[in-house]
């Protein structure tokens, strides 16, 4: 049997009344509701993805596994952003077309299917759930998923989603909670598939400011103090999409398990989920261009700060984010939609938390120009 049905409230078609009312207010929409980068791809990756354009694994089928230079960039990326030797702890990684693709193929991949159970939070990005459904398993949502009672004594169980940090809510997970995780699952023979897509997107003011040649990060789940020296049982995600503004480019990756990895990869190869030979080269340059990424992160942290500011002065309760690029706000009229409705009004479009398991909340992004947040905060601020 193939792919089995899906449904979920994440159409983004639902909102198109709110912006045909937001592009009619003064000034214009203001959209802060898809994640989608608007800054310029940085050099070192455009660079290579010319001097690639006519390289073997361009005008030749490209390599499922990513180039030799591609694998190297992904070990060195692991060892100086996320504190990961992959080799030590018996991991393997194969690159994936954008992160999406990546969760949404991911509990089929594993062969999930009828009376296997996924966890995932209850608020929580919803290609988890519609992956799972994909695959005709079952989902279990649960408040916390660091708290395995919820979870570990449920029948069926093969697998837990963690985000940290987390879409929507910036919410980051200790190494302690994560390793409390992989503890769990692998006690139950469960894999941890840990999403940590915004790994570099961390707003704590009292982490430590990165050195030239590493990048502050949140906690990975293939670290050594959360996994326990093995990679057994754990699937780590991460994109290249808001880090180097690379969500055209369709360049993420899964590293963990090589018991898991290497199935996964011979699957991908004969369904042809391959990164074109020329991304390639420009994921490997993207993932050593430390300086961009630096650059990147101060333009969303600037982003944030003016966001959260100006819906505290419109009267929502909220502070900066722990991790990603949202801020997450209870409606003020206790449902999402009425919220969108006013706020259309005055020409700003932001993501209703239903979309996300919580129909009482709403979703902003910092994912839009200065321009377009300074616009948005002169309007929160009338």
């Amino acid at each position: 049997m193939g792919f089995h049905e899906f449904s979920s409230p994440y159409d983004w078609s639902r909102i198109a009344s709110y912006k045909r009312t937001a592009k009619a207010a003064f000034g214009g929409m203001v959209d802060l509701s898809v994640g989608s980068p608007v800054d310029p791809v940085p050099d070192s990756v455009r660079k290579a993805l010319a001097v690639s354009s006519n390289d073997p694994n361009a005008y030749g089928y490209p390599v499922t596994a990513g180039t030799a230079d591609l694998r190297d960039a992904i070990h060195e990326w692991f060892a100086a952003a996320r504190n990961v030797d992959l080799r030590a702890i018996g991991a393997d990684a194969v690159p994936t077309v954008g992160s999406k693709e990546g969760v949404a193929l991911m509990a089929s991949l594993l062969h999930f299917g009828e009376g296997d159970v996924v966890v995932q939070p209850k608020v929580s990005y919803p290609t988890y759930e519609i992956g799972t459904q994909l695959a005709g398993a079952q989902t279990l949502k649960v408040d916390d998923v660091a708290d395995a009672d919820f979870w570990k004594d449920v029948p069926g169980v093969k697998a837990v989603w963690v985000n940290s940090p987390c879409n929507p809510t910036g919410e980051v997970l200790s190494a302690e909670r994560m390793a409390g995780i992989v503890r769990a699952a692998r006690a139950i023979g469960a894999v941890v598939l840990s999403d940590e897509c915004y790994a570099l997107m961390q707003w704590e003011d009292d982490v430590a400011e990165a050195d030239a040649d590493t990048l502050a990060s949140t906690p990975c789940a293939l670290r050594a103090d959360v996994c326990g020296g093995s990679a057994e049982g754990v699937l780590v995600l991460y994109s290249l999409s808001k880090q180097s503004n690379m969500a055209g480019y369709r360049t993420a990756l899964i590293a963990g398990d090589r018991s898991l990895i290497g199935p996964m990869a011979a699957y991908r190869k004969q369904i042809g989920q391959i990164i074109p030979g020329p991304v390639q080269a420009a994921m490997a340059a993207g993932l050593r261009d430390f300086d961009a990424v630096k650059t990147q992160h101060a333009r969303y942290q600037e982003r944030l700060g003016m966001l959260v500011s100006a819906l505290r002065a419109y009267g929502y309760c909220t502070d900066m984010p722990q991790g990603a690029l949202y801020v997450w706000v209870k409606a003020k009229s206790g449902d999402c939609w009425e919220d969108l409705r006013q706020l259309a009004e005055i020409g700003i479009v932001a993501s209703p938390g239903e979309f996300y398991g919580a129909p009482e909340y709403l979703r902003f992004s910092a994912t839009a120009s200065d321009a377009a947040i300074a616009s948005a905060a002169e309007r929160l601020a009338r």
